[in-house]
């Protein structure tokens, strides 16, 4: 039995290093933490708040280098970052209530298109076009934020992919989306979080554990790409997308 537990303590410590490192430049680490987490044999509601408890603190730590790098833009984030967080906690809400199923193929449509849309336009994300913030700009940015902040409430899976093509298209250079998006998902986990925490699906001796090995994950996540740069991000964006849609349309196949 001491050894099962400690290879299960290995087993989310190795795998969260891994999910927070993806998921502080792109995104989509729930895609390793939360199998990694239900292999502990937690339920699912459970292993989605364990991952929302750990997960918050790689997203607390990478959104806190991107700032210190100076590639987030501060006064954006801090506008949109309530909405993400309210937003968030509904969707967590309804989630208790609505079967995850009905959005699968919304979900895989759109991964497609971010896909396909990054892997056309070459120099996307090279070199930052932010223009000036008009009112129709204001509320296209405000609805879409609701929609992913409600949505990482209800799923989760792809939501660092979403803002990050949110922020590209807003006009930053992938850089400074990947700062912007990790600032708003970290708002959005911290929402989450909170339902999780008054259902009681919250497993927290594996959560800090799993969220321990996530900070250095996130650190050197973030490190990395802001070193790299741009094209290293946008290297890693392509990758993860293509992943997570593989691993959607596998589930909805499946379903």
């Amino acid at each position: 039995m001491a050894e099962v537990d400690v290879s299960v303590i290995l087993l989310i410590i190795v795998l969260g290093f891994l999910a927070a490192f993806i998921d502080a430049v792109v995104g989509g680490g729930g895609l390793i933490a939360i199998p990694a987490l239900l292999a502990t044999g937690i339920s699912p509601a459970t292993a989605l708040g364990t991952n929302k408890l750990a997960s918050s603190f790689g997203s607390l730590t990478s959104s806190l280098r991107f700032l210190r790098a100076r590639h987030v833009d501060f006064k954006m984030v801090m506008k949109l970052s309530p909405i993400s967080f309210i937003f968030s906690i509904l969707g967590a809400l309804t989630a208790v209530y609505t079967p995850g199923e009905v959005l699968k193929p919304l979900v895989l449509a759109m991964l497609f298109i971010v896909l396909i849309y990054t892997l056309l336009k070459k120099d996307w994300g090279e070199v930052e076009r932010h223009a000036v913030f008009t009112p129709r700009k204001i509320i296209l940015l405000i609805i879409f934020v609701v929609l992913i902040g409600f949505y990482d409430g209800f799923m989760g899976g792809g939501t660092g992919s979403f803002l990050m093509f949110l922020m590209l298209f807003t006009g930053f250079d992938f850089l400074r989306s990947a700062g912007n998006a990790k600032v708003l998902n970290f708002a959005s986990n911290i929402g989450a979080l909170i339902l999780f925490i008054v259902m009681g699906e919250v497993n927290y001796t594996y959560g800090l554990i799993m969220g321990a090995s996530m900070i250095l994950g996130s650190y050197a996540g973030a490190h990395m790409a802001i070193t790299k740069g741009s094209g290293y991000v946008k290297g890693l964006f392509i990758i993860v997308t293509a992943v997570l849609i593989i691993k959607n349309l596998y589930d909805f196949l499946q379903a």
